[in-house]
């Protein structure tokens, strides 16, 4: 990325999280309208409806919830990702698909996520078309993960995924493919793929940035 200097501090983000709603996608768009970013495989005919949720605290200074998957699962294994996953076939739409996924692997109950609209739809080069779900949290939630799928929940300041400063791009190997992709800076994880593609996206949506507007 080029622009703002590594270290230089980033604007603060005045946007309430109330106010994002109206930089999003509102609930009522029809999915198939939303947008769509990634990869998606030359391979693949139909890619597999998933569904993330973006939770943004609601206080002065937001935070946006991760978790870094369980080191045991066949897939993505200790990878930092949004909690969601692939959409069942008695989900009655994509929010269901992430609120209940959220619950399972985090212990966060759907009845404390406020749906507020759509970033888009993202294509994983796994073969995933993921939706994203921006919802407001409480400041103080708690979180009980599922230790089959979670290995851990942690949050990162929405000033820092605003700071273009903090993104690099780089290339990755996946069955003989090359792809490039965002990484975000972060002093404990790896925050890369999808899921810095999306908190990239979010974080210049958050700012009011040229372009970044559904």
């Amino acid at each position: 990325m080029t622009g703002t200097s590594r270290h230089a501090q980033p604007g603060r983000i005045c946007v309430p999280v109330a106010g994002l709603a109206a930089r999003l996608f509102p609930l009522a768009t029809p999915i198939g309208r939303l947008p769509i970013g990634g990869y998606r495989p030359e391979d693949l005919d139909r890619p597999r409806p998933a569904a993330v949720l973006i939770g943004v605290t609601d206080e002065s200074d937001p935070r946006i919830l991760l978790t870094v998957r369980s080191r045991d699962l066949p897939l993505h294994a200790g990878q930092v990702a949004f909690p969601g996953g692939a959409r069942e076939h008695d989900d009655a739409s994509v929010v269901e698909t992430a609120l209940r996924e959220t619950s399972e692997e985090t212990g966060i109950d759907a009845d404390s996520v406020r749906p507020l609209g759509y970033l888009g739809r993202y294509d994983t080069v796994t073969g995933y078309r993921i939706t994203a779900l921006v919802g407001a949290l409480a400041a103080d939630f708690r979180a009980r993960p599922d230790r089959c799928e979670v290995e851990s929940v942690f949050t990162v300041p929405l000033e820092h995924v605003a700071d273009e400063a903090r993104y690099r791009r780089e290339r990755v190997d996946y069955r003989g493919r090359c792809f490039e992709v965002l990484t975000l800076e972060h002093p404990e994880h790896w925050i890369w793929g999808a899921t810095a593609a999306l908190l990239h996206r979010f974080g210049r949506l958050a700012a009011g940035q040229a372009g970044s507007r559904p």
